[in-house]
C-alpha cells in the first residue's frame, strides 16, 4: 500500500509520534481514499477508448461528456484539496496550533498568485475551446505557445517582486509578530517556485480542453502523491518546518509541470509546441486576458476579501481564530474545487458549442452541471453540519482552536447550494468568452456585498458576525445571478 510505504520511509522514533499524536491513523485513511480512487481512475483511464478527438464535442451526448470531461477534473482537483488537507493535518499536528494561523495569513496572497496563473491560464483555456470550435486548429497552436511564455514571464516578476518585499507585504496582510515567522518561512521557498506552478497550471488547463481529461487528471495525481510523500519526510523527519511544507510543494509542481511538458512536446498530440508558435501576438494576449480577467479579478478580490476577514478575525478572536478559519477555509476550498472540476468539464463542452453555433447543446451541459453542483453542495451542508467535531478534528487537538473551527464552519456553510449555482453560471458566461457579465457576477459577492457585511455584522455579533458574512453575501448574489442570467438567456437564443 501506498501509505504503507510513505511509513516505512519514516524512522520507528518519528512513526511514533504520530500515534502519540493520534494523527496516523487519519493520515492513513486520507491516503487510502486518495489511493482507491486513483486506482480506479487510472484503470478506468486505461480501458477507455478514447480518440481524444475535441470536435466529438459537438456531436456527443451532453450527459456522457459531460462525465467525461469533468469526472477526471474533479478527481484531480479533490486530490489537489486532500493534499491541501494533508498538509495542514501536517503542520497542525507537527509543527503547532500557531502555524496553522500562520498558513492562514499566507492564504490572500496565494489568492493573488492564482489571480495572475488564471489571468493566462483560464483565458487560454477557454480560448483554445474556442477555436476548436471554430475548426480553427492552426490558432489553437498558437494559444499554447503564448500561455506557457506569458505564464513564465509573469510568474518570474511575481516571484521576485514578493521575495523582495516578503516581510511589510505579510504584515499589510495582517500578519502579527507570532505569525509572522511561520508565513515566512513557507512564502520564502513556495515564492521561487511560482514559474514553474504558472507554467504547470495553464498548460495542464489546455491539455483537459483539447481532448485529454485523463492525462490532466493523471497530472493532479502525480503532484500530490509527490507531496505527501516529501511533506511529512521534509517536516516529522528532517525538521524544516513550513519552509519542508513549501518545498514538497514546489517539487510536486515540477514533477507535474514535465509530465505536461512531454505531452505537448510530442508532435501527435492534436495541440503541440512548435517553434513559430512561440512568437507573441499582441492580440491573442489581450483576447486571453479579456477571457481571465473574470476569474483573475475574482480571486484579486477574494484575497482583498480574506484581509479583511483575517484583520475582523484577529481583532475579534485573536491568532487563534485566524488558524479557525484556515481550517475551514480547507474544507470549503474541498467542495468548492469539485464544483470547480464540474465546470472545468462543462467549459470545453460550452465553449465549442457556444463557437460552432449549437446554443441549445451549450445550455444543456450548462443545467446539468447546475443540477449536480447543487447536490454536491447539499451534501457537504449536510455533513458540516452534523458533523463538525468530526472534521475539525483531523486537524487540531487544541480545544479553543477547534471550539471556534465548528462554531465557524456551521455558520459558513449554511448556504452552501446557492454557491454552486452562483459558481456554475458565473463559469458558464466566462466559458462563452461573455467575460463582462462574468466579471460582474463574481464582483458581486466579494465586492459589493461581501465586504460591507465584513464591516457591518461584526460590529454587532462580533466573531460570529465575521462568519454570517459569508452566508448573508451568497444568498444576495445568488438572486443577482440567477436575474442576470434570465435576461441573458433570452437574447443568446436568438444567436
Amino acid at each position: 500500500m501506498f501509505c504503507r510505504v510513505v511509513v516505512d520511509l519514516i524512522p520507528y522514533k518519528t512513526t511514533s509520534f504520530f500515534v502519540k499524536m493520534q494523527v496516523l491513523s487519519k493520515v492513513n485513511l486520507l491516503y487510502f481514499l486518495y489511493l482507491c480512487g486513483q486506482v480506479m481512475n487510472l484503470a478506468k483511464a486505461l480501458r477507455q477508448n478514447n480518440t481524444n478527438d475535441p470536435h466529438l464535442l459537438g456531436r456527443g451526448d451532453i450527459k456522457k461528456l459531460l462525465a467525461q470531461y469533468s469526472l477526471p477534473a474533479i478527481i484531480g482537483m479533490v486530490v489537489t484539496s486532500l493534499y491541501h488537507i494533508v498538509d495542514s493535518i501536517f503542520i497542525g499536528h507537527g509543527i503547532g496550533a500557531i502555524a496553522l494561523s500562520g498558513m492562514a495569513v499566507t492564504f490572500p496572497i496565494m489568492n493573488i498568485i492564482i489571480a495572475f496563473s488564471t489571468l493566462i491560464g483560464v483565458g487560454g483555456a477557454t480560448l483554445t475551446s474556442i477555436r476548436l470550435g471554430e475548426k480553427d486548429e492552426e490558432n489553437a497552436r498558437s494559444i499554447l505557445g503564448h500561455v506557457a511564455v506569458v505564464n513564465t514571464v509573469n510568474g518570474t516578476l511575481l516571484g521576485v517582486i514578493s521575495l523582495i518585499f516578503l516581510e511589510p507585504i505579510l504584515r499589510l496582510f495582517g500578519a502579527s509578530e507570532t505569525l509572522l515567522p511561520y508565513a515566512s518561512d513557507f512564502l520564502s521557498v513556495y515564492m521561487m517556485g511560482i514559474p514553474i506552478g504558472f507554467v504547470f497550471i495553464g498548460l495542464n488547463n489546455i491539455m483537459r480542453v483539447t481532448g485529454y481529461p485523463q492525462k490532466a487528471m493523471l497530472s493532479s495525481f502525480l503532484t500530490v502523491a509527490v507531496n505527501i510523500i516529501l511533506a511529512p519526510i521534509f517536516i516529522f523527519v528532517l525538521g524544516w518546518g513550513m519552509k519542508g511544507v513549501a518545498l514538497a510543494t514546489v517539487l510536486s509542481q515540477l514533477v507535474g509541470l514535465i509530465w505536461v511538458l512531454i505531452h505537448f512536446f510530442n508532435r501527435d498530440s492534436l495541440i503541440h509546441f512548435e517553434r513559430k508558435r512561440f512568437k507573441l501576438s499582441s492580440k491573442t494576449v489581450l483576447n486571453m486576458m479579456a477571457i481571465g480577467v473574470s476569474p483573475f479579478l475574482m480571486n484579486l478580490t477574494s484575497s482583498l476579501v480574506v484581509s479583511i476577514i483575517n484583520f475582523g478575525l484577529m481583532k475579534y478572536g485573536g491568532d487563534l481564530a485566524i488558524g479557525a478559519y484556515g481550517i475551514i477555509n480547507r474544507v470549503l476550498f474541498l467542495f468548492g474545487m469539485i464544483v470547480i472540476g464540474l465546470t472545468m468539464g462543462m467549459q470545453p463542452i460550452v465553449g465549442y458549442n457556444y463557437g460552432a453555433k449549437q446554443i441549445g447543446r451549450s445550455f444543456r451541459a450548462l443545467k446539468y452541471t447546475i443540477i449536480v453542483s447543487t447536490l454536491i453542495m447539499t451534501f457537504g451542508l449536510l455533513i458540516s453540519q452534523l458533523f463538525p467535531h468530526l472534521i475539525m478534528g483531523m486537524f487540531t487537538s487544541d480545544t479553543e482552536l477547534l471550539g471556534i473551527a465548528v462554531r465557524g464552519m456551521r455558520i459558513t456553510t449554511i448556504l452552501f447550494p446557492v454557491i454552486a449555482v452562483q459558481m456554475v453560471i458565473s463559469n458558464f458566461f466566462q466559458s462563452v468568452g461573455k467575460a463582462k457579465i462574468a466579471i460582474f457576477l463574481s464582483l458581486t459577492r466579494q465586492l459589493i456585498f461581501l465586504i460591507p457585511f465584513l464591516l457591518l455584522l461584526p460590529r454587532y455579533f462580533g466573531l460570529d458576525g465575521v462568519f454570517m458574512s459569508m452566508p448573508a453575501a451568497d444568498l444576495i448574489a445568488f438572486f443577482v445571478t440567477v436575474l442576470t442570467f434570465a435576461y441573458q438567456y433570452k437574447h443568446m437564443r436568438k444567436v
